[in-house]
């Protein structure tokens, strides 16, 4: 991904309802919409991942390694 790209996401204003929303807690969420317009994973384990990371995956992975 070029700079260029990451940067023109990031600067953009965010829609609620199109680019996220705030669950039961209060918490703004950011939908799958956005993270594709995004450009990359952060493979912080978001709640709308279309990039397909899931951080309980990796975690229990690690913990197999340990063992």
């Amino acid at each position: 991904m070029c700079a260029e790209t990451e940067n023109t996401a990031l600067t953009q204003k965010l829609t609620e309802g199109e680019d996220f929303y705030f669950n039961e807690q209060g918490l703004m969420v950011l939908t799958a919409k956005y993270l594709l317009k995004r450009g990359w994973c952060c493979r912080n384990g978001c709640r709308n991942c279309p990039y397909g990371f899931r951080k309980e995956q990796q975690e229990a992975g690690a913990k197999q390694k340990k063992v």
